[in-house]
């Protein structure tokens, strides 16, 4: 049962399937971020190596944090989140880690995923919003407001 409100029927149903789709686009892109993340976590090499393995590990217990956040929200608003590798690949913004890496490549490629997570998030905002569903709204603002920080931090680590 949806939780989602709107007066025209119609418009509810076409609300809600954006706003799905907005979610499991997120679940997925959470879990395919937090496999690259251990992976650069697990293959990060250099002299940077003791901060950046730290840090990957802090992103991807983030991500595991909002994989799990969004899937529950999505099931608590009548959705199904995705649930499989399967899934994951097919519906996420961002790809798998391919090859190595030099450290700093890593952190670009970080910035890069995330900077399409930010945007993504925005267009979830969106929907949440068309779909009268402001907690949803809230819930992955907060998600944006801490992305834009890793951002941030991880430019200023690339000199930029």
């Amino acid at each position: 049962m949806s939780i989602l409100k709107n007066t025209n029927t119609n418009s509810v149903e076409e609300a809600a399937t954006h706003l799905y789709e907005a979610l499991n686009r997120q679940v997925a892109t959470w879990s395919v971020l937090y496999t690259k993340l251990h992976h650069f976590h697990w293959y990060v090499k250099g002299p940077h190596f003791f901060r950046l393995h730290a840090k990957f590990e802090e992103l991807y217990d983030e991500a595991a944090g909002h994989m799990d956040t969004i899937a529950e929200r999505l099931l608590a608003i009548g959705g199904r989140p995705a649930a499989t590798m399967a899934e994951y690949l097919q519906l996420s913004i961002v790809r798998e880690a391919e090859g190595q890496s030099s450290a700093e490549e890593m952190v670009a490629t970080v910035v890069s995923d995330l900077k399409l997570v930010a945007s993504d998030l925005a267009t979830g905002m969106q929907a949440a919003e068309s779909a009268g569903d402001p907690s949803t709204a809230d819930i992955l603002n907060g998600m944006l407001e801490s992305v834009d920080k890793h951002i941030w931090m991880l430019n200023a680590f690339l000199g930029k």
